[in-house]
Protein backbone atom coordinates (compact mmCIF):
# COMPACT_ATOMS: atom_id res chain seq x y z
CA UNK A 1 0.00 0.00 0.00
CA UNK A 2 1.38 3.31 -0.94
CA UNK A 3 2.03 5.54 1.86
CA UNK A 4 -0.24 8.66 2.57
CA UNK A 5 1.22 12.21 1.62
CA UNK A 6 0.72 15.33 3.90
CA UNK A 7 1.07 18.47 3.40
CA UNK A 8 1.69 20.03 6.95
CA UNK A 9 0.45 23.74 7.69
CA UNK A 10 2.57 26.33 9.53
CA UNK A 11 1.69 29.92 10.18
CA UNK A 12 4.78 32.31 9.08
CA UNK A 13 3.50 35.02 12.16
CA UNK A 14 6.07 37.91 12.21
CA UNK A 15 8.69 37.42 15.02
CA UNK A 16 7.22 40.59 16.88
CA UNK A 17 4.53 38.62 17.92
CA UNK A 18 6.71 35.73 19.76
CA UNK A 19 5.55 37.46 23.20
CA UNK A 20 2.14 37.48 22.80
CA UNK A 21 1.49 34.32 20.86
CA UNK A 22 4.96 32.04 20.95
CA UNK A 23 3.20 29.12 19.17
CA UNK A 24 2.09 31.13 16.40
CA UNK A 25 5.89 31.78 15.88
CA UNK A 26 7.26 28.92 16.59
CA UNK A 27 7.18 27.17 13.01
CA UNK A 28 9.32 24.36 14.00
CA UNK A 29 6.61 23.18 17.01
CA UNK A 30 4.05 23.96 14.39
CA UNK A 31 5.77 21.23 11.69
CA UNK A 32 6.71 18.94 14.72
CA UNK A 33 3.31 18.88 15.98
CA UNK A 34 2.18 17.83 12.66
CA UNK A 35 5.00 15.54 11.59
CA UNK A 36 3.67 13.54 15.26
CA UNK A 37 -0.18 13.50 13.65
CA UNK A 38 1.49 11.99 10.18
CA UNK A 39 3.77 9.56 12.17
CA UNK A 40 0.70 8.39 14.37
CA UNK A 41 -1.71 7.77 11.77
CA UNK A 42 0.68 5.43 9.49
CA UNK A 43 1.49 8.80 6.96
CA UNK A 44 4.79 10.53 5.90
CA UNK A 45 4.83 14.33 5.31
CA UNK A 46 6.23 15.08 2.10
CA UNK A 47 5.21 19.00 2.67
CA UNK A 48 6.12 22.21 4.78
CA UNK A 49 4.40 24.83 4.10
CA UNK A 50 4.89 27.91 5.57
CA UNK A 51 1.89 30.30 5.04
CA UNK A 52 1.03 34.01 6.29
CA UNK A 53 -2.42 35.11 4.84
CA UNK A 54 -2.39 32.96 2.17
CA UNK A 55 -5.33 32.99 -0.42
CA UNK A 56 -7.23 29.69 -0.36
CA UNK A 57 -6.61 29.03 -4.20
CA UNK A 58 -3.12 30.34 -4.43
CA UNK A 59 -0.99 27.97 -6.07
CA UNK A 60 1.72 27.39 -3.66
CA UNK A 61 -1.17 25.10 -1.60
CA UNK A 62 -1.71 23.45 -4.67
CA UNK A 63 1.22 22.63 -6.89
CA UNK A 64 1.98 19.23 -4.79
CA UNK A 65 -1.99 17.92 -5.35
CA UNK A 66 -2.14 18.73 -8.43
CA UNK A 67 1.03 16.73 -9.21
CA UNK A 68 -0.38 13.88 -7.06
CA UNK A 69 2.43 14.39 -4.33
CA UNK A 70 -0.42 14.98 -1.65
CA UNK A 71 -3.42 13.33 0.06
CA UNK A 72 -3.78 15.17 3.16
CA UNK A 73 -3.19 18.58 4.53
CA UNK A 74 -2.90 18.81 8.29
CA UNK A 75 -2.70 21.91 10.70
CA UNK A 76 -1.71 21.77 14.26
CA UNK A 77 -5.01 23.47 15.60
CA UNK A 78 -7.80 25.86 14.12
CA UNK A 79 -5.89 29.01 15.42
CA UNK A 80 -2.80 28.12 12.92
CA UNK A 81 -5.22 28.01 9.99
CA UNK A 82 -6.63 30.92 10.86
CA UNK A 83 -3.51 32.78 10.50
CA UNK A 84 -2.21 30.83 7.35
CA UNK A 85 -5.16 31.38 5.17
CA UNK A 86 -7.25 34.10 4.30
CA UNK A 87 -9.96 31.94 4.22
CA UNK A 88 -10.36 28.93 5.94
CA UNK A 89 -14.07 27.90 4.96
CA UNK A 90 -12.77 28.55 1.46
CA UNK A 91 -9.43 26.36 1.93
CA UNK A 92 -12.22 23.74 2.77
CA UNK A 93 -14.55 24.02 0.09
CA UNK A 94 -11.37 23.88 -2.23
CA UNK A 95 -9.82 20.39 -0.47
CA UNK A 96 -13.45 19.08 -0.69
CA UNK A 97 -13.83 20.22 -4.65
CA UNK A 98 -9.86 18.25 -5.01
CA UNK A 99 -10.82 15.73 -2.66
CA UNK A 100 -8.30 16.27 -0.35
CA UNK A 101 -8.65 16.02 3.33
CA UNK A 102 -7.98 19.19 5.98
CA UNK A 103 -7.37 17.68 9.42
CA UNK A 104 -6.03 19.55 12.84
CA UNK A 105 -3.29 17.62 14.94
CA UNK A 106 -5.25 18.55 17.85
CA UNK A 107 -2.41 18.24 20.59
CA UNK A 108 -1.69 20.73 23.22
CA UNK A 109 -0.11 23.75 22.07
CA UNK A 110 4.03 23.47 24.50
CA UNK A 111 3.34 26.17 27.57
CA UNK A 112 6.23 28.23 26.69
CA UNK A 113 8.58 29.87 29.30
CA UNK A 114 11.18 32.21 29.11
CA UNK A 115 14.21 30.38 27.53
CA UNK A 116 11.72 28.93 25.47
CA UNK A 117 10.88 31.78 24.11
CA UNK A 118 14.58 32.87 23.98
CA UNK A 119 15.51 29.80 21.63
CA UNK A 120 12.68 30.65 19.59
CA UNK A 121 13.66 34.23 19.06
CA UNK A 122 17.60 33.01 18.32
CA UNK A 123 16.80 30.34 15.76
CA UNK A 124 14.25 32.58 13.72
CA UNK A 125 16.73 35.82 13.73
CA UNK A 126 20.00 34.30 13.17
CA UNK A 127 19.03 32.22 10.58
CA UNK A 128 22.08 33.22 8.52
CA UNK A 129 24.63 33.57 10.89
CA UNK A 130 24.74 30.03 10.91
CA UNK A 131 22.73 29.08 14.17
CA UNK A 132 20.92 25.43 13.49
CA UNK A 133 18.57 25.54 16.62
CA UNK A 134 20.72 24.05 18.47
Amino acid sequence: MDDVRVAAIASLTPLEELDDDPFLVDTRSQHAMCARWADDNGYVVTRRLLCYGLRPDHDALWADVDEGAVDVFVAPNERVLARALTDVSGFLAECVRRGVRLETAGFDEPAYDGPMKAGVHRRLSMPTAGYDGS
